[in-house]
């Protein structure tokens, strides 16, 4: 079923979803807090821009021109008339290909930031999928994975610009490994827990095309606290940046 929510915590944004597929997360609102935006940043892609929830929250944050990326033509769809119904046709610009497809729209070395919340869980034969298509494609590495991503976002980016992604924890290892075997610099990244005593299940990881070495660890993200509620360090994220605490969620 097709409808309309608040992008939480954005004033005034909106978002078109199907409750059938799937709806924009926690993960996506995180990545968009977590991306280095400054005043050299004046091109941005979003890949696997799903209902387009990063380019959405990223227009509040820049005046820039942000473009996503999205296989799957209903969502893709989705997406277009959130932009359109918030008025933003003239800052966000979608694309319905595959990734593979974006070196026949663009040049390489021409954005300063790539972001990223992909397929989390790797896809062969053997692997307990959803059979719900759009699930599958926006979970399993099945359309795109982690190399494609990174191949892509070194053609895209220029020298010294950005790629932020958001994943599992447990695939951190592998994701260093394979930015720095595509000279990568890792700048930052930051663990998200649901409990202080909790592990880290997510990781939000920044990596610098040609970057000089230079990697810092943020403090850590706490969703929950103590009594279950959620932390104050979270509602500010969660809201948009506010500090008010007291906001409903």
């Amino acid at each position: 079923m097709e409808v309309i929510n608040d992008l939480v915590g954005y004033d005034k944004l909106k978002i078109y979803q199907n409750t059938d597929w799937f709806k924009f997360s926690l993960d996506s609102i995180l990545l968009a807090e977590f991306a280095t935006i400054n005043l050299n940043t004046k091109k941005i892609m979003d890949f696997c821009t799903g209902n387009a929830p990063i380019p959405l929250i990223l227009s509040k944050k820049t005046t820039s021109i942000i473009y996503g990326v999205e296989i799957q033509k209903d969502v893709f769809e989705l997406a277009n008339k959130s932009v359109k119904f918030n008025g933003l046709e003239n800052q966000i610009y979608l694309y319905n290909v595959d990734l593979n497809e974006l070196k026949d729209n663009f040049t390489s070395d021409c954005f300063d930031l790539i972001t990223c919340n992909p397929p989390y869980f790797k896809y062969n034969e053997d692997s307990h999928v959803n059979f719900d298509t759009h699930k599958l494609i926006a979970r399993h590495e099945y359309l795109v994975n982690l190399d494609n991503i990174i191949d892509m976002s070194y053609y895209l980016l220029k020298s010294n610009g950005r790629l932020s992604l958001v994943h599992r924890a447990e695939r951190l290892q592998e994701i260093m490994i394979k930015l720095n075997n595509k000279k990568f610099q890792i700048k930052k990244i930051q663990f998200v827990h649901s409990k202080i005593n909790s592990i880290g299940e997510m990781v939000l990881i920044e990596a610098s095309k040609n970057g000089n070495p230079g990697l810092k660890i943020l403090s850590p993200i706490v969703i929950y606290d103590e009594n279950n509620n959620y932390s104050s360090f979270f509602k500010k994220i969660y809201n948009g940046g506010e500090s008010d605490d007291t906001k409903e969620l």
